[in-house]
């Protein structure tokens, strides 16, 4: 039976993501309503600037008092999307006590503090939802939450940042370096004005950890992903792919260790063979790979960002917990029941592709060969080139402890012969091709 007191929604921002989750909340009311098994009501909205005029939504739903809004008593879910840590979380947990489940799409929050947040929904008898943070209209969080609950994940590898995918992807078609890529992305509205977050690896680290949480069955934090960004990556670094067959992707990786008894995660630049499906992963897109005992490999693929793929996201966590609101229960929580160790990344094993500049005369490649099996690292190929003059050596490594790799660097820029590490990337795709 179809009740008619409608739920109540309140909505935290209303930027991008917020007003087209109002709109759709809006042109979309009767099919809601169906699936749901009763209205939904958009009750208020929290804004920072009330004066902007937003089209669709009543003046009188605005308001700039977001504590006192979550605090009104008849919210059944309020809908987070105002970023950053706090208010944030001042205000999920207040929701929490004040009756209201709460959907999400603040990746930084949860990364940070996603364990303090389960707790306070448990507490209270509330759902936390947040499929909307890790990588927008793609269906991840809810799979490996529910889907695979059955399952053991053991690596979940992916493009999760479409900022520094264009970017990547213009440096690889067109030959252009870096800050021309950026300023293109920028110019499309691919990149913020100040795009440190996704450049540097922060938003992507954030999704790494959230995924490797709920992968895993155990508590990763931001502080425990290994993060390198892409402003180091040249021109150089993307034709030496080329020259190998690969491409470069900003990768985060989530493994479970060999033995089971620890996780890895990290977000870094690799190069990956052009076979790989991810190779194929364009523009502004995301994709990720999911390994499982016995589903195999799943790939996950669509646009990862903009407001109304992430809006898709969020109204289907306002689906699922207005009709838990209905049955008076509460959907899945944390599950981090393993509490795995996450391991450095010193003892992660990778593989490298380096490139040195060095001196042109014999017993080069002899001296840099030593260096390598001094440390414990055995080479998979060598390229020498060079003309009169000036030479390079391009060394492709076997997978060993990323420490080794790190000292065996090292010790190459101490050799007088070695003018210059050129460049130096991990090569990963050996799994999930």
């Amino acid at each position: 039976m179809m009740r008619t007191r409608p739920l109540k929604v309140a909505l935290l921002g209303c930027g991008v993501v917020g007003s087209e989750v109002a709109r759709i909340m809006t042109t979309h009311a009767d099919d809601l309503t169906a699936r749901i098994g009763a209205p939904v009501e958009l009750a208020g909205v929290a804004v920072r600037r009330p004066n902007r005029v937003r089209e669709g939504i009543p003046a009188e739903l605005i308001t700039t008092d977001a504590t006192a809004l979550v605090k009104r008593g008849d919210l059944d879910v309020v809908i987070e999307v105002i970023g950053g840590i706090e208010p944030a979380r001042s205000l999920i947990t207040t929701a929490f006590e004040h009756g209201a489940s709460v959907v999400s799409a603040n990746k930084a929050l949860l990364a940070e503090d996603g364990a303090a947040l389960h707790a306070a929904a448990v507490e209270h008898g509330r759902d936390l939802y947040y499929e909307a943070a890790v990588a927008g209209a793609i269906p991840l969080v809810r799979p490996l939450r529910e889907s695979l609950a059955g399952d053991k994940v053991n690596r979940v590898l992916g493009i999760v940042n479409g900022t520094t995918n264009f970017i990547l992807d213009a440096m690889d078609t067109t030959g252009a370096g870096y800050q021309e890529a950026l300023d293109e992305a920028t110019a499309l509205g691919y990149a913020e004005a100040d795009p440190t977050a996704d450049v540097e690896g922060f938003d992507a680290a954030a999704k790494a950890a959230i995924l490797a949480g709920i992968a895993f069955h155990t508590r990763v934090r931001l502080d425990d992903v290994h993060r390198e960004g892409i402003t180091e990556v040249t021109a150089a670094d993307i034709a030496s792919a080329k020259r190998m067959g690969c491409t470069v992707k900003l990768l985060a990786i989530c493994e479970r260790a060999g033995d089971g008894k620890s996780v890895t995660a990290r977000v870094h630049p690799a190069m990956i063979p052009l076979s790989h499906p991810l190779a194929s992963v364009r523009e502004a897109y995301n994709a990720v790979f999911v390994e499982a005992e016995a589903a195999g490999q799943l790939m996950f693929y669509g646009p990862g960002a903009g407001g109304s793929p992430t809006a898709s996201a969020v109204l289907g966590d306002l689906v699922a917990a207005c009709r838990n609101k209905l049955a008076d229960t509460t959907g899945p929580g944390e599950s981090a029941y393993t509490r795995l160790p996450v391991s450095p990344m010193g003892d992660v094993v990778t593989r490298y592709h380096i490139s040195l500049d060095v001196a042109d005369k014999p017993g080069v490649l002899a001296q840099v060969a030593t260096v390598f099996a001094e440390h414990g690292v055995s080479i998979d190929t060598v390229r020498q080139q060079g003309k009169a003059g000036e030479a390079s050596l391009v060394v492709v490594t076997h997978r060993a402890a990323d420490a080794a790799l790190s000292a065996t660097v090292e010790a190459l820029r101490g050799l007088d012969t070695v003018r210059d590490v050129a460049s130096m990337m991990r090569v990963e795709g050996e799994r999930g091709e």
